[in-house]
């Protein structure tokens, strides 16, 4: 099966808020970013697949298999990131790998302890004495020491440095190069999903808006300079947000849609999320 992870018209209904039939498809040996402001839904998406929180409506495949049925089977197979370090604060590093032993049937000490050095992590320190670098190295290196194929990052880079972020970035992208392998990264910093993302998923208000190769996308739209006149000659379906300022008009555009004479700038994955979250719409 060429898909690693599945996600079909996946609900899921709260007071003031609700995932609205969300779908996408991560291939095998890909990394694909996955975006949207905050409360737009990517963490319940996130919970939805690990089954920490029950859909109501929808299916959501790993593996080509159901996360409900099978779920135990499949989170053998996943390493998971969360934004914070869910351990006990006063374990060492070799405590972690002691007790992740009893968890995981296919842990690698080993390989544990291959990272811990890669890493450069304090090995005498406890938990609460290290950095949130220190602390989310640590947690990439559990993910990836007991044979995952499935990687979920949420937030996992938020609040660190450059040259951090630049280091785990290199990690993920060593991961992929195997190809039966697959990373879901949800994260705001989109320029390091510019980096190293192979598809771009964006998700607002609990819905979908796009989820596509993100070299496809940085080709399709372009931000269109212009006047209020020359705006409102443009085709209806050309134009994805619009934004106001006391200079003239931008306008998110989808660049095929228009005639050759239009000259756009490049639009950033941010410029599509901010165009499209935050501009106004026809």
């Amino acid at each position: 099966m060429d898909e690693i992870l599945q996600v079909k018209n996946l609900c899921k209904k709260y007071d003031g808020f609700a995932l609205d039939h969300v779908s996408f498809t991560l291939p095998r040996g890909c990394i694909m970013g996955f975006i949207g402001e905050n409360g737009a839904g990517k963490s319940t998406t996130i919970k939805a697949i690990l089954n920490l929180v029950r859909r109501d409506q929808g299916e959501i495949l790993i593996f080509g298999q159901d996360n409900i049925q099978k779920e135990l089977e499949i989170k053998e197979r996943i390493g998971v990131v969360f934004d914070s370090l869910n351990l006990p604060e006063t374990l060492r590093a070799q405590e972690v790998g002691n007790m992740m032993k009893s968890i995981y049937h296919q842990w690698d000490q080993p390989l544990f302890a291959k990272y811990l050095e890669q890493f450069d992590l304090p090995m005498k320190k406890t938990i609460k004495d290290y950095s949130r670098g220190m602390k989310m190295k640590l947690a990439i290196a559990v993910a990836l020491s007991h044979n995952a194929q499935l990687l979920l990052l949420d937030e996992a880079t938020s609040g660190l440095d450059p040259i951090v972020r630049d280091e785990i970035l290199d990690i993920l992208l060593e991961f992929i190069q195997d190809d039966s392998h697959g990373v879901l990264f949800s994260s705001h910093i989109t320029g390091d999903l510019e980096k190293i993302a192979d598809y771009v998923t964006f998700i607002h208000k609990g819905q979908i808006y796009f989820s596509e190769p993100k070299d496809l996308l940085l080709e399709k739209y372009g931000i269109l300079k212009c006047t209020e006149s020359e705006l409102a000659a443009l085709p209806s379906n050309a134009v994805r947000g619009i934004r106001r300022h006391q200079f003239g008009v931008e306008a998110l555009v989808e660049k095929r849609a228009l005639s050759s004479r239009h000259v756009t700038d490049k639009a950033s994955i941010e410029d599509m999320m901010l165009f499209i979250a935050r501009g106004e719409h026809r």
